[in-house]
């Protein structure tokens, strides 16, 4: 087991290098020079090009890219241009939020969406499975932000149950906290809920067709201890791959969903860092981000060796 952990990750490291390449790269890719940015339009060419050399964008490209480098795997992932706080510093401000979103869109995806995807293998063909898989349909139609505004206006504004927008740390109260990110995550989980509900039926479909499955029934074992016990634990696979793959869906939708809400998170981070063109920003954001995607399908990866004895180490 420990010698195919550490293969796993000795194969991330490429991969890595290469989104960390890509990272940097933005700030050659996007339109326009940080420089001029920074300095504005009423600077003089030579305030321009001593800004350029501060930063170091006269040195090569290699040689800034070695020194980028070097400064994160120390922990420095730079300054901001306009606030000249420490990114590492903003992010850490910025992470409670996005954290505390992602958790209860996780837990509300898997409470919903595992059983949905059941009772719609259970009841294959029937009027349930078509109303629930029309709900996943539906669900994985809309984008993040119609559902969000959908929400913010019924159960927010019209009805006033829930605040419309705003975060309140956990340490001020569990409720507080919690009534807050209840919108968000319903929002942001949609999407989320309709594929892992579609995945789990197909893997439930294809186990409950087995062999042994007809021999539980045969013994006399009742529908919930088939269904839960026997089958679901052989579906997991799937399940447990698009649950993780998913995070992605979360990752991309937090951005959408904090700017609908205003919850000051990472995704309203991201957003005001484009807005403002603050490069140091978004390497960070989005270096954090694909290191996060990379290391949950590393998990994905080590899961798979526990619940599929088929996987060789």
């Amino acid at each position: 087991m420990l010698s195919y952990i550490l293969r796993r990750i000795v194969a991330t490291l490429p991969v890595m290098a290469i989104v960390a390449l890509f990272v940097f790269s933005l700030l050659y890719i996007a339109p326009g020079d940080p420089a001029v940015v920074i300095a504005g339009d009423q600077a003089s060419p030579e305030d321009v090009e001593r800004i350029r050399q501060s930063l170091g964008l006269d040195r090569p490209f290699l040689v800034q890219f070695g020194s980028w480098v070097w400064r994160i795997l120390h922990g420095d992932l730079g300054t901001s241009i306009f606030t000249n706080l420490p990114v590492s510093a903003m992010i850490g401000q910025r992470l409670g939020p996005t954290l505390s979103l992602m958790m209860i869109t996780l837990l509300l995806t898997i409470v919903v969406a595992v059983p949905l995807g059941v009772v719609a293998a259970w009841k294959a063909g029937s009027l349930i499975d078509r109303v629930i898989m029309g709900f996943a349909v539906f669900g994985f139609s809309l984008p993040v932000f119609v559902v969000g505004y959908m929400l913010a206006y019924i159960f927010a504004l019209e009805l006033e149950w829930l605040p419309v927008q705003g975060y309140t740390p956990l340490a001020q109260g569990f409720w507080p906290w919690l009534e807050n990110l209840i919108l968000p995550a319903i929002a942001l989980g949609c999407v989320y809920i309709a594929l892992v509900a579609r995945i789990t039926r197909a893997a439930m479909l294809e186990v409950l067709q087995q062999d042994y499955i007809r021999t539980a029934r045969a013994k006399g074992l009742g529908q919930g201890g088939i269904l839960f016990i026997h089958a679901l634990k052989n579906a997991a696979v799937p399940i447990v791959t698009v649950i993780g793959i998913g995070i992605a869906l979360l990752i991309g939708g937090a951005v959408v969903t904090e700017s609908v809400f205003a919850i000051p998170g990472l995704g309203r981070l991201t957003i005001d860092a484009i807005l403002r063109r603050d490069y140091p920003v978004i390497q960070g954001i989005v270096l954090l981000f694909s290191f996060v995607y990379v290391l949950v399908n590393l998990m994905i990866d080590v899961i798979y060796t526990l619940v599929d004895p088929r996987i060789r180490y």
